[in-house]
């Protein structure tokens, strides 16, 4: 079997695939051959028609998951039906993610627990249900995306750099248990990425902000696809446990 076939019979789950991120994400893999399930928010269900339709036209091989990542619940019932629809799920990427901010003084206990509920449970609720047919089948890639701010911290992001910060502590403890499986497990830490969201920062702020970074630029959203394409391939299978940074030497470690 080639790298080619066998690269086209591999299925990845992206969570917060319809996202920025997500998406550049999807179609990087989709490029390559994978069959794509993008996973969003049931609340954004007309958005993810749209947004399918767009990856189509361009003709690329996805589909959409409607799917509250944060219920354990509904991820147990939906991934275990789509495992069982599919016959595998080979590459997990959790990028679902919200930000709550607010000073700890300030912060109330909705968006402490809304944050850790998406950023952090939800890699749990999402790769738990998939696990064990990886191991079985003793190949599996699952890469989660943290970021700069769960490495050096950020005022006002008590809540989201915990959460950050605790998908590389999953990554570094469950890569020991599928080390003997052929099941990698690695980390994707971006730092400041040129996104809609980043856009909308007033230009002063987003000027500062670029003025901290060592490159002078924030990262594009193919950047941090190009470094899952490569955790994921059937190639690196050498690399677990690992915390990648994508952040143009925002922060060095």
């Amino acid at each position: 079997m080639t790298a080619e076939t066998e690269t086209s019979a591999r299925t990845a789950l992206v969570t917060g695939g319809t996202g920025g991120i997500g998406t550049a994400i999807c179609r990087h893999l989709a490029r390559k051959g994978y069959d794509v399930v993008a996973v969003h928010h049931p609340a954004e269900a007309e958005q993810a028609v749209t947004w399918k339709s767009e990856q189509v036209a361009d003709g690329l091989n996805v589909e959409t998951l409607s799917l509250d990542v944060a219920s354990a619940e509904e991820c147990n019932s939906a991934l275990s039906q789509l495992l069982a629809d599919r016959g595998s799920i080979d590459v997990v990427v959790n990028c679902a993610g919200i930000t709550r901010d607010k000073t700890f003084k300030r912060m109330e206990d909705n968006q402490w627990y809304d944050v850790i509920n998406v950023n952090l449970n939800s890699v749990y609720n999402v790769t738990r249900p998939l696990w064990d047919a990886m191991l079985e089948k003793e190949f599996g890639r699952v890469v989660n995306i943290s970021s700069v701010n769960g490495q050096r911290g950020q005022f006002g992001q008590a809540n989201y750099s915990a959460a950050k910060a605790g998908m590389h502590g999953f990554t570094m403890a469950l890569a020991q248990e599928g080390a003997t499986k052929g099941v990698t497990v690695n980390t994707v830490s971006p730092g400041y990425v040129s996104t809609v969201m980043t856009e909308a920062i007033r230009e002063d702020v987003r000027n500062a902000i670029i003025s901290g970074i060592p490159m002078g630029r924030m990262g594009s959203t193919d950047e941090i696809a190009n470094a899952v394409a490569f955790l994921v391939s059937d190639e690196n299978g050498y690399i677990t446990g690992a915390n990648l940074p994508v952040n143009g030497g925002l922060y060095m470690s």
